[in-house]
């Protein structure tokens, strides 16, 4: 069935923290207007959410079927594999720019240009693999900005650990965390093989022992889209 479709209009802005200017693909309802309120959902690897995740098209269906309140989507893509491991990894030389390029300065330009609700509770970060890590990352040090966190098949190292570890407000955030049960042997972009599973288990582990909501599942099967993709109705269904 077609439904109506909402338009992704592309932007582009000069980030002072990054010294570079951001691409942004911006998803607006069907029905947009600025005389309602909108939820914020903003993408990592944003381009792949859209073209790969089809998050367009999923929210043109379930905005249709009312299953999820007004929201916006907002993908910020990568120029290139190096670029998004800059950014996104936590040893990465532009990690803690980009975190405050999200809370800093994309932030307060979506809150000027868009009819939102400026409240982090209505607020979300969705990533997957690296895109998922750095998105919790933003939301451990932003919480008040940040109160939604999608992840899909974060990676997961020590520095994770302790962020989750030392993060007091558990009580701001909610956390959404699946990861594919034959995550064993993922090729990362540095050439090297990893274990996923394990440390997002133990990760689990340490967010469950926090007041943080939190819904955790294993689904059975790898570190692709062709496992993401179907988890994103569930997922934008429960949060919004």
């Amino acid at each position: 069935m077609q439904y109506p479709k909402g338009t992704i209009k592309e932007y582009s802005f000069y980030s002072s923290e990054l010294q570079e200017s951001m691409q942004l693909l911006i998803y607006l309802p069907a029905n947009y207007s600025p005389l309602y309120k909108y939820s914020l959902l903003i993408a990592q690897d944003g381009r792949d959410y859209f073209q790969l995740g089809r998050i367009g098209r999923l929210a043109d269906e379930l905005l249709f079927k009312q299953e999820i309140e007004n929201i916006i989507i907002v993908g910020v893509p990568y120029k290139d594999v190096a670029d998004r491991r800059r950014k996104y990894h936590p040893k990465g030389d532009q990690n803690q720019q980009y975190i405050r390029f999200l809370a800093h300065e994309l932030v307060p330009f979506l809150d000027k240009e868009f009819p939102t609700y400026q409240m982090g509770s209505t607020r979300a970060l969705i990533g997957d693999s690296l895109g998922a890590t750095v998105s919790l990352m933003t939301a451990l040090q932003y919480p008040h900005t940040f109160g939604k966190i999608l992840l899909q098949s974060p990676l997961v190292d020590q520095h994770i650990f302790k962020l989750v570890e030392d993060f007091n407000e558990g009580q701001l955030v909610e956390i959404y965390h699946v990861i594919g049960n034959q995550e064993t042997e993922v090729q990362t972009t540095d050439g090297k093989v990893q274990d996923f599973i394990s440390p997002n288990r133990l990760l689990a582990k340490k967010i469950q022992a926090k007041p943080i909501t939190y819904f955790y599942e294993e689904f059975n099967g790898n570190h692709t889209w062709t496992y993401w993709q179907p988890d994103l109705k569930r997922a934008l269904k429960l949060f919004f």
